[in-house]
């Protein structure tokens, strides 16, 4: 009988053994659940092109290199193409979020109430403040010869809708009495022309915050066609750099809103 147990013995032994080496299984999974998953890559997504628009405002879009989007993120260059299949994807998708922002403006305008006039100055200030953001830059600083055919080509389109935009709030000021008659086309270059300028010269920290440049702006660059007396902000001094606390607050708020979570969509209208 002795001789019956002793392998039992041991074989209990040896199972005790195996089970301090292999703990029982958790039901816990190690993984995130999906939609979290997602989220996190989502973020990373956005974080690469946040790096990749400042570096390449900073030392121009031939001169930045991927590895130096890679160094400044602390991760290797192979990391990235697990987001982006090159940099002239993330070039394309930095000008999609641009884009978008200055859609989301042309809806809001549209959709609000108010003579021509008064919309085309809306949106000039929201374009304006557009400009001074590195998405908004991105619209203007990058060449198109640097996008794939089929995305320069969207961009063109888009570009004509922005201008579209303009002509439109002219010519309904000209219907409605608030604008003086001009030459809708022309006028839109003028305007589109000056505010697309401030992504080039405007830096942040300066003299004047964003919102004083696209108030400014706005009257500036619509007095000329106004009719009546249209002076009512102009009149005030700019707000410098040393805004208020709260402004500047609503500035980058309103706008690093917009821009979170851009890429995160598909983007059927333009493809």
């Amino acid at each position: 009988m002795g001789n019956i147990r002793a392998p039992f013995r041991s074989q209990c032994d040896n199972s005790h053994a195996m089970d301090a080496r292999f703990p029982p299984s958790s039901t816990e999974s190690p993984w995130l659940p999906f939609e979290s998953r997602r989220r996190a890559r989502d973020e990373k997504r956005e974080a690469v092109l946040r790096a990749a628009v400042q570096l390449f405002l900073e030392q121009g879009y031939h001169r930045a290199t991927l590895n130096d989007v890679a160094k400044r993120l602390n991760i290797t260059k192979p990391a990235l193409y697990n987001y982006f299949r090159g940099k002239d994807e993330i070039l394309f998708e930095c000008w999609s979020i641009g884009h978008e922002l200055v859609d989301e403006c042309i809806a809001e305008t549209s959709a609000g109430v108010g003579s021509g006039l008064d919309k085309l100055r809306k949106l000039t200030i929201r374009y304006a403040e557009l400009m001074t953001t590195d998405y908004g830059k991105s619209l203007v600083r990058f060449d198109l010869r640097d996008l794939s055919e089929h995305n320069r080509k969207t961009v063109q389109t888009a570009k004509r809708r922005i201008d579209r935009a303009f002509r439109d709030y002219i010519a309904a000021g000209i219907a409605d009495g608030s604008v003086k008659p001009c030459d809708p086309k022309l006028a839109a270059f003028a305007i589109a022309g000056s505010l697309n300028w401030i992504g080039h010269w405007f830096q942040p920290g300066g003299e004047l915050t964003g919102r004083a440049v696209a108030e400014e702006f706005a009257i500036r660059l619509t007095d000329g066609i106004a009719k009546g007396t249209t002076r009512k902000k102009a009149d005030k001094p700019p707000r410098k750099g040393n805004a208020s606390r709260e402004d500047r607050s609503e500035h980058h708020t309103r706008t690093a809103a917009g821009a979170a979570g851009q890429s995160k969509r598909t983007r059927g209208r333009l493809r």
